[in-house]
């Protein structure tokens, strides 16, 4: 299925996209987090990552539905 990936922060800089098409597998946006992070080499565990899907937030475990917007939104440090 594809879908639309968006990145911000941490995620975006290494990435080096604000957002891609993905042909995946994944049936979770979890999994789908994992799949990118065999790509990308996240340093973040998808434990602390949030996900939005399709502008609201969910948990790991959420189905995936091609053509559905997927956010990873990982922590961000600020002073």
């Amino acid at each position: 299925m594809r879908v639309t990936v968006k990145y911000f922060a941490l995620l975006k800089d290494i990435t080096c996209k604000s957002s891609e098409f993905v042909e995946t597998e994944a049936a979770t946006v979890d999994e789908l987090y994992h799949e990118l992070n065999q790509k990308y080499n996240f340093p973040i565990s998808s434990d602390i990552i949030r996900f939005a899907l399709n502008d609201e937030y969910v948990k790991g475990d959420t189905p995936l539905s091609c053509g559905n917007t997927i956010v990873f939104i990982s922590p961000i440090a600020g002073g």
